[in-house]
């Protein structure tokens, strides 16, 4: 993969500096840690770009590690996406690792504490220890078993490890201040009884460490230099700190650096409310074109070239910001006008006869055949043989028996350009007993092979076509935005609320021959029409990827 280095950024700048003055020794290392409860989407794509890209930028290493301390949520599915889904987007990592390597380690440090005086066994429940929390300009109230003996915490919590205990009736808790004005320093939960199987170390464990506990630490286990995450984790850096003090650490202390997370306009990216839209049945999967998870994104044709360009261009800051959804389609449309082949494709067919067409010997149709360019952008791509011949598939709307003003297509009287073929001129109409048109008549100029005619005479448009007896049947499928508003939830608070009931449209059309050597995931030009991906599985089935319009460019033009 060739890919632009990134213009200098804050992250960056601390990374050079800490090199500067030869805080890690020169050395750079990275990690993309997510939790393998869910699909990656769009968000996790800026992510993975900043991890990875400055480990690249740097001479270090990045790994993968899968934060699996939840057993009740994490799955094998979700971590084989996930490595799928950073191998598409175009990286590799140095390792791939898992937070649950660790627990044995993560263990015995949490004794350490415990023997330090900075840990204890809680024997109240969740709901109780949250309420003592307090709140912002609420003092917490200190756990009546925060002041245990050192030996009781021992023996409390090494029963815990041997399954001793219900669910939910200890935790161990690190001991901060309760009194702090972040809420993460009041005396955070570490661990807590769960008798689940895990997908990496079976039924191994019946206590696991919470996220913020193991994810410091599991940092520093593994060399990583620069711990970057989102925003979200900017109040956590104090308790990410704080741990990483008050443990026997094997060499350096990680750094957290926290960045801006990738939001887009129309667009929900929570795990919680994508898990809900699948199992509600309201998108057929994980991989529908329609979710912003990688997967869907990739089946529906987005080159991840497209998607690394867009997360590198727009910047590494610390404020929050919804990008234009139109912004990343502006990208994905110009790759694909740079590498997609095109074809025809009629999504509303109406037929075209034309009543001056040659016959054989025998009676029969001529077919001629055009060479047409697979890509204007690109000659290297040559061209195709296309079949014409006297029966045609048109567009229905590239008819109209009454044309509206400035209507420039095909009507009576008016002739127009087939594409690559010829000039055709309606002449009629057939209608059925309800008085709908089945069918426009029309006569060809003989001269025009090719599109022009001989006089130099112009027309004013030019037309897609598919040749009737050599067109194949295909399904494809159109895409509005899954979500109506450019906010979802601004108006009730659930972002669920502002579903597009019509997000998807599926029609049958009429293709040309040669998209059915299509390679599955292959995105192609349907001229006229936009960008269209062959489904990863099912034939001569399309998605629309993009149209050809680039709304982010009239929106950018307008307010120039």
């Amino acid at each position: 993969m060739t890919e632009a280095v990134a213009a200098t950024d804050f992250i960056r700048d601390t990374v050079t500096r800490d090199n500067d003055q030869q805080t890690y020794g020169g050395r750079v290392q990275t990690r993309f840690p997510p939790e393998p409860n869910g699909y990656l989407h769009i968000g996790h794509a800026k992510a993975i770009t900043v991890d990875f890209g400055i480990a690249r930028d740097f001479g270090g290493v990045c790994n993968l590690r899968l934060d699996d301390t939840n057993p009740d949520t994490e799955q094998v599915e979700y971590v084989d996406a996930i490595v799928s889904d950073i191998e598409w987007l175009g990286y590799e990592p140095a390792n791939v690792l898992h937070a649950s390597d660790y627990f044995g380690t993560l263990y015995e440090w949490a004794e350490h504490l415990i023997t330090t005086g900075f840990a204890y066994v809680d024997d109240q429940d969740g709901e109780t220890i949250s309420a003592q929390r307090g709140g912002y300009g609420r003092p917490g109230v200190e756990s009546p078993y925060r002041d245990r003996s050192v030996e009781e915490n021992l023996d409390l919590f090494r029963r815990m490890r041997a399954g001793e205990f219900a669910e939910g009736s200890r935790v161990l808790r690190a001991k901060v201040d309760m009194q702090h004005e972040n809420m993460q320093m009041r005396d955070p939960v570490m661990y807590r009884i769960r008798f689940s199987h895990h997908h990496n170390t079976g039924d191994e464990w019946c206590i696991y460490p919470t996220y913020d506990w193991a994810h410091g630490q599991s940092d520093a286990i593994e060399g990583v230099t620069h711990s970057i995450c989102t925003l979200e984790f900017d109040s956590h850096r104090a308790l990410y700190d704080w741990y990483l003090e008050h443990c026997p650490l094997p060499g350096d202390t990680p750094k957290q650096i926290e960045f801006a997370r990738l939001e887009f306009t129309h667009t929900v990216t929570s795990k919680r409310r994508l898990l809900k839209l699948v199992t509600d049945g309201i998108v057929d999967g994980w991989d529908d074109p329609r979710m912003p998870t990688l997967q869907g994104l990739r089946r529906r044709g987005y080159p991840a070239s497209a998607i690394r360009d867009f997360c590198r261009d727009i910047g590494t800051t610390k404020t929050n910001s919804r990008q234009s959804i139109e912004a990343l389609e502006s990208y994905i449309r110009r790759e694909l006008n740079r590498t997609s082949q095109r074809r025809m494709a009629v999504l509303n067919p109406l037929k075209l006869v034309i009543t001056n067409w040659p016959t054989d010997a025998s009676g029969a149709p001529v077919v001629e055949h055009f060479p047409i360019a697979n890509n204007p952008e690109d000659e290297n791509d040559g061209s195709r043989s296309v079949a014409f011949s006297g029966e045609l598939w048109i567009e229905a709307d590239d008819f109209a028996e009454v044309p509206p003003p400035k209507f420039f297509r095909l009507s009576p009287g008016r002739e127009v350009r087939l594409r690559g073929a010829y000039l055709v001129t309606a002449t009629g109409v057939v209608k059925d007993e309800s008085g709908e048109i089945v069918a426009v008549e029309a006569t060809y100029d003989p001269a025009s092979k090719g599109g022009n005619a001989p006089d130099g005479r112009k027309v004013k448009s030019t037309m897609h076509w598919v040749s009737a007896g050599h067109a194949l049947d295909a399904t494809v499928a159109l895409y509005e935005r899954l979500f109506a508003a450019p906010h979802p939830g601004e108006r009730t608070g659930e972002p669920l609320d502002d579903l597009n009931p019509d997000s998807r449209q599926v029609t049958s059309a009429k293709v040309e021959a040669a998209l059915a050597d299509t390679a599955p995931g292959e995105v192609v030009q349907f001229e006229r029409l936009g960008y269209f991906a062959h489904d990863l599985t099912e034939e001569l089935h399309f998605h629309r990827t993009v149209g050809l319009r680039d709304e982010w460019a009239a929106i950018q033009k307008r307010q120039a």
